[in-house]
Formats: structure tokens, C-alpha cells, sequence
């Protein structure tokens, strides 16, 4: 399991991941979707909310052209559960956990997601390494 952990002045952010790196060789699981040539996230069986889902995809699509470069024959990251803390949500920290977690499983630069604390800007801050966000702030 990888935990992120962010903790602010006014609370924190916190987020359980439990993913696993499969080949392509068992076929593709129907709950995926495809983030990147051969590169492709498998969602828990149980489901997800769909913005966590989207988040998680993003973490993963910030990292998807070095993954595809270290593993050209494709790769299934598979996730079974992520879990957050009601008190501690924002479904934004699934892209830095899923960003984490690939980190610690292959060697891969930093892609440049990070957050911070700004009580001027309203709290949590997220930047993603020059990369847009998946949303538009107004649709949110």
C-alpha cells in the first residue's frame, strides 16, 4: 500500500493506494481505460467516484510517455482500492498518490506534481509540472 500524506496548517490531505504493475499478456480488464499508447489503468472492481477516477488517470498520464519508453511492450497498472479520509478528501491527492506510487515502482524523473498550503489562495494548492489539470476550474 502507498500513503500520501500532506499536512497543512488547517488540516490535511491523505490517501491510501493499492495498485500493482501486471503485464499486457492476460488481456486487458473491461474496467480499464487506456491513458497512453500501451499504457493502461485498471479501476478496482468495486468502482470508484468518478473524479477520483479521473484524478487517478491523470496521475498516470503524467508519467505515461516515460513508462512507455522503459516499457515499450505496454504495462496494466492495476488498481484494488483507494481510500480516503472523509475528513482528509480531495480527489486531486489520487493523482499525487497515483504519481507516487509509480515513482516507487520504476525509475522515473519527477514529474512535477506537488501541493502546498496558501491561506491567500484558499487552501491546498496543486500544480502538476507544467501540465494542465484534467478540469476546467468552472466545471468543478
Amino acid at each position: 500500500m502507498f500513503a500520501f500524506r500532506f499536512r497543512g496548517p488547517a488540516g490535511g490531505l491523505a490517501v491510501n493506494l493499492r495498485a500493482e504493475v501486471t503485464s499486457l499478456e492476460g488481456g486487458i480488464p473491461p474496467h480499464s481505460m487506456r491513458i497512453h499508447r500501451k499504457i493502461w489503468l485498471g479501476l478496482p472492481a468495486a468502482g470508484l467516484y468518478w473524479e477520483d477516477a479521473a484524478w487517478l488517470a491523470f496521475g498516470v498520464s503524467l508519467n505515461a510517455r516515460a513508462l512507455s519508453e522503459l516499457a515499450p511492450d505496454g504495462v496494466l497498472i492495476r488498481t484494488s482500492s483507494l481510500d480516503c479520509p472523509l475528513s482528509d478528501y480531495r480527489s486531486e491527492a489520487a493523482a499525487l498518490a497515483m504519481d507516487g506510487w509509480l515513482h516507487e515502482q520504476f525509475p522515473l524523473e519527477s514529474s512535477g506534481a506537488a501541493v502546498t498550503y496558501d491561506a491567500s489562495r484558499g487552501g491546498f494548492v496543486f500544480s502538476w509540472g507544467g501540465a494542465a489539470g484534467p478540469f476546467l476550474p468552472e466545471a468543478r
